[in-house]
């Protein structure tokens, strides 16, 4: 068995995710990899916009996150793939944590989905382009 994929969805575009996912899932079972998905949460418990939301927010977020994440790995994989999932729920700036969880897991390959680029991705660059330029395995984008 080879190193895990790791499949970052945004949970925004259910179209996009579902066919991210699905690529995801084929690439990880030509190697018989482990497949992993994960959903990135920004941090609003320590800025000024905190005071904005009730105590537990994030909790709430993460719970509901993870249900998402199952709901789909669900239907677009099947009851029987998903069981063999992880699905993982993180906190923080995307890239930066996609990165985190890619080297905590020991992935080979990170599969992430990209939009059409505005003229702002040209000048900062999107989540995508800035996992591709800093990850130590090979990236895998789905447009």
């Amino acid at each position: 068995m080879s190193k895990p994929v790791l499949c970052a969805l945004e949970l925004s575009d259910r179209a996009l995710d579902e066919k991210v996912l699905t690529e995801a899932a084929r690439l990880a079972e030509l190697d018989g990899a482990q497949l992993d998905v994960v959903n990135v949460l920004p941090n609003f418990g320590e800025t000024w916009v905190s005071g904005f939301f009730e105590e537990h927010h994030h909790e709430k977020a993460v719970e509901d996150t993870a249900k998402r994440l199952q709901d789909l790995c669900r239907k677009v994989l099947g009851e029987e793939r998903n069981a063999k999932v992880r699905h993982l729920v993180a906190t923080g700036t995307a890239y930066q944590e996609i990165l985190k969880v890619a080297e905590a897991a020991g992935s080979g390959l990170i599969v992430i989905g990209a939009h059409k680029p505005d003229l702002k991705d040209y000048l900062l660059g999107p989540n995508a382009a800035r996992v591709i330029r800093h990850s130590d395995c090979s990236v895998f984008v789905v447009r």
